[in-house]
């Protein structure tokens, strides 16, 4: 999962609770990173609200 803000506190707070749900997490910086990140949600909902498909998701490729 892809999280962005100015509150690094935050951050910290929802990156541990997206661990006990057993996502990655990348942190994209501040808050302006929002703009890039949002639009990538629309594309995860595509094959959920279109064929009921919600076991996918994206995955980071890290080198």
């Amino acid at each position: 999962m892809f999280i962005c803000g100015n509150d690094n506190s935050a951050k910290t707070l929802v990156e541990d609770l997206l661990k006990q749900f057993g996502w990655e997490c990348e942190d994209m910086g501040s808050v302006e990173a929002a703009r890039a990140i949002e639009p990538l949600c629309q594309l995860w909902c595509i094959p959920g609200l279109t064929g009921g498909r919600w076991t996918h998701a994206f995955k980071l490729l890290r080198m």
